[in-house]
């Protein structure tokens, strides 16, 4: 039994609308399903992803537009990369984000890669890195770019690359990781004069890498605000591991909910030692489910339980309306 890498990170947002300016037209993702928060129907819950929305491609929003500023704390993704075919994909990116005004740092390298850091509209700390490693065979198989994104596909983000965790102290966090979870201490670093250190899972690599950065001087985070991460999901193949990962957590003492049934896929949730909200998630049923694959995300989608509401839903949702014009703070 073995996680087969990141499948989902999931944000917050307090403009639905310029979310999707950014992430669809300046990024060139997929809407694949535009649909609400379960948990509290009057926000929207936005997936962004490939061209089906595959595990392992997709960042997702809360839309609550009442949320402050985030605030950086410990305990916490602090930093979301996305993958791109090669250093000239980089630069390239580079060009696009000067061109609509987006604020980015110079391209780093990082173990042997091109890194391009960058803010969305809202602060969102997020990266473009270099996945050439994958054409050798190395992490898990990149998405499909959209043939329809205003990005060629051939310079178009293939998915989540790995995430940066804030943490007081790494040792709970890595415990948690290598002894619960599976995952492979692959290296350490030092990041703005903090030690850090490198875990993969599954077939390791893009797709399945977890960066802990040790911050002390750090608050623990409490609320989410808008331009923060909510939490950080991994994948699990089917129904029957996913079952059998929560019993493996709460044999470990963990915290962990019950089996969620999110409709396009299983989740359980809980709270690492060092604060981060993590969720292993099936990789299936997926977002063809109730849409076909050439209308993803055209409409509010609405899982069964919710369908009987829907009138009164989309009357308290505010419409998303088109951003034109540069899409930075």
């Amino acid at each position: 039994m073995e996680l087969g890498g990141l499948h989902h990170v999931t944000a917050v947002t307090a403009d639905a609308s310029g979310n999707v300016a950014f992430y669809k037209d300046m990024l060139g993702l997929r809407l694949v399903k535009k649909t609400v928060n379960q948990d509290d129907v009057s926000a929207y819950h936005l997936f962004y992803g490939d061209e089906v929305g595959h595990p392992g491609t997709e960042m997702t929003f809360f839309d609550w537009d009442s949320a402050g500023p985030h605030a950086p704390a410990a305990g916490m993704v602090s930093v979301t990369a996305f993958r791109v075919p090669g250093r000239e994909a980089v630069e390239w990116w580079e060009k696009r984000l000067d061109e609509w005004g987006v604020a980015h740092g110079e391209i780093q390298e990082r173990e042997g890669k091109a890194v391009l850091p960058f803010t969305d509209s809202e602060g969102q700390r997020l990266e473009l890195v270099d996945d050439t490693a994958n054409d050798e065979g190395q992490g898990v198989s990149p998405g499909v770019p959209w043939e329809k994104s205003p990005v060629d596909v051939g310079l178009a983000i293939r998915g989540l690359e790995g995430v940066t965790l804030a943490l007081r102290s790494l040792g709970p966090t890595a415990d948690v990781l290598a002894e619960v979870m599976g995952f492979r201490k692959t290296g350490e670093y030092s990041e703005g004069g903090h030690r850090g250190a490198i875990f993969e899972v599954g077939p390791g690599g893009p797709g399945a890498e977890v960066r802990l950065v040790e911050q002390p001087d750090l608050l623990r985070h409490r609320v989410t605000g808008a331009g923060g991460v909510h939490h950080v999901a991994f994948r699990t193949p089917d129904e029957e591991e996913h079952v059998a990962w929560r019993e493996r957590l709460v044999e470990a003492g963990l915290n962990v909910t019950p089996v969620i049934d999110r409709y396009y896929f299983r989740s359980v949730y809980f709270r690492e030692p060092g604060g981060v909200l993590f969720e292993i998630a099936t990789d299936g049923p997926g977002f063809t489910t109730d849409e076909d694959s050439e209308h993803l995300g055209e409409k509010l989608s609405l899982p069964p339980f919710l369908e009987p509401h829907r009138e009164q839903i989309e009357a308290n949702l505010k419409p998303i309306q088109p951003v034109k014009g540069r899409v930075s703070r």
